[in-house]
């Protein structure tokens, strides 16, 4: 193979027409392509429901929305410039962790990127199926309920809701990568719209928002938690971050596909922050309203629509909530593990086929065990992995900017030599620097997750855990920037 789509001399097994650079055709997506790709992913169950979480853990509504906006503009700094090189490049993201990991070293980051990816498919199929038992029980009087099925502790009608919408989402697989594209561009103003329908139904039916609009939070003066607000601040804005920091990872994914850095740039910092702040808000004022209209606070938004209405409110809930959860996961949460499995073996496996081993993983994984409660949603499964992801994207960030200053050789990131082979394959320095800034955040997951017991030297580390993602990023990127300037020859740093 002398070339491939304008690599020269690309070892096969390092190749194949989903992983190789995108050619100037394919560069087509606008600003307002990349900003529809965040609407999209941002309109979800599990993005309406954040807010939720953390007023449940004692924060006042603004408390709340002003921790998801401050967490999402933190993480837009590394989705932007882990966005540069795919733009520059027209690479995914295990073509890219080549040149810090190494050509072989880089399926060490994408399957890790690629299991966090699977776990979350699992739990927006759950949330879409869900959302479709809810909506059709109510319908129907409560004639779906059932009793749990053994082992699954879910009924059988939840579970076949659940493989219903799974099976919808492998048909959209099926077609392909252009596929997400006009799925994302035609459901984010349908979405947007459906949002701010339900904020002004919601502030009609109650006469205003009601009563939690103006609720103190818990850590006020004479509060329950009077006091204990940073304890809780930090650890959640941690879990802020790490909602996205998968994303943060494989963004090159998509903005390869971007006409320039202008329209990645933009698109990412009009789509993230301001759909994540507007949607949060979405979420607590509705909250407050149904308060004050069915008496109780209702988070969950599948159990809102089959409350609100007839057939025609349950028929059009069903649909915005399945074109929500359909235009985030598959975009968030098919394309990284489809192209890490690519990279594994890019003769032998395609997009497709990437993507149904992605579904099947999501299906097996018994994703509403994972979320079962609050805290162990944001402070174990959030936080957790955004421990394992920060250190990612601080060596991604480090090699390409400090090191390399943007420089890659392209060819090199195709062959089994060249400044990207290490040591047969693997970069050492990366492999050091992941390991030893994973270390600090262990001890604290494990306690979190209820596999050791506390002891008096863990109050330490369970204070570093508050701050998992950002200690990953910082410590790893210091680390591989020593290391590499310890080990490596000057001359072979750049392309």
């Amino acid at each position: 193979m002398s070339t491939y789509h304008g690599v020269e001399h690309p070892d096969p097994s390092l190749i194949n027409d989903d992983i190789k650079p995108t050619s100037e055709a394919e560069r087509h997506w606008s600003v307002a392509n990349m900003a529809s790709l965040w609407i999209g992913m941002v309109v979800c169950v599990p993005t309406y429901t954040l807010a939720g979480g953390l007023i449940d853990q004692g924060m006042s509504w603004w408390q709340a929305v002003l921790t998801i906006s401050l967490g999402n503009l933190i993480v837009l700094v590394p989705m932007i410039l882990n966005g540069h090189p795919g733009t520059k490049y027209g690479i995914p993201f295990p073509v890219l962790a080549r040149a810090s990991f190494g050509i072989l070293g880089a399926h060490i980051p994408s399957l890790l990127r690629a299991l966090v990816a699977c776990g979350w498919f699992g739990i927006q199929t759950w949330f879409g199926g869900f959302a479709i038992y809810q909506l059709l029980d109510g319908l129907l009087g409560g004639a779906l309920q059932l009793p749990d099925l053994p082992l699954l502790g879910i009924s059988a009608t939840e579970f076949g809701c659940f493989l219903a919408f799974w099976l919808l989402q492998i048909a959209i697989v099926y077609r392909g990568i252009e596929s997400i594209r006009v799925l994302e561009t035609l459901a984010a103003p349908f979405l947007i719209g459906i949002g701010l329908a339900l904020l002004a139904w919601a502030y009609l039916a109650a006469g205003g928002f009601g009563p939690m609009l103006s609720a103190p939070s818990a850590f006020a003066p004479g509060g329950p938690k009077e006091g204990q607000f940073w304890t809780v601040f930090f650890p959640s804005l941690t879990a802020m971050v790490g909602f996205w920091a998968t994303l943060s990872l494989n963004i090159p994914d998509f903005t390869r596909y971007a006409r320039c850095q202008r329209d990645q740039i933009l698109g990412q910092a009009i789509g993230l922050p301001a759909t994540m702040t507007l949607f949060a808000f979405i979420s607590v004022a509705v909250t407050s309203a149904t308060v004050v209209i069915y008496g109780e606070p209702i988070w969950d938004p599948t159990v809102l629509a089959g409350k609100m209405g007839g057939g025609a409110t349950v028929l059009i809930s069903l649909l915005a909530l399945a074109i929500a959860t359909l235009s985030t996961n598959i975009a968030a949460n098919v394309v990284s593990p489809a192209n890490a499995i690519i990279n594994l073996d890019p003769q032998r496996f395609s997009f497709r086929l990437g993507g149904y081993i992605t579904a099947g993983i999501g299906l097996a994984i018994f994703p509403w065990k994972l979320i079962e409660s609050t805290e162990g949603y944001i402070f174990t499964w959030l936080i957790g992995y955004s421990a394992l992801l920060g250190p990612v994207g601080g060596i991604l960030v480090a090699d390409y900017f400090l090191l390399r200053r943007t420089d890659l050789d392209l060819e090199a990131l195709y062959r089994r030599s060249g400044p990207y082979w290490y040591v047969v394959g693997v970069n050492p320095a990366a492999l050091i620097a992941f390991v030893l800034a994973v270390l600090p955040n262990l001890p604290g997951f494990l306690h979190q997750a209820g596999l050791i017991d506390g002891f008096p030297a863990l109050a330490v580390f369970d204070q570093i855990y508050l701050y998992a993602w950002f200690v990953g990023f910082a410590l790893a990127a210091v680390l591989y920037l020593g290391l590499m300037a310890r080990s490596a020859d000057p001359s072979k740093i750049t392309g």
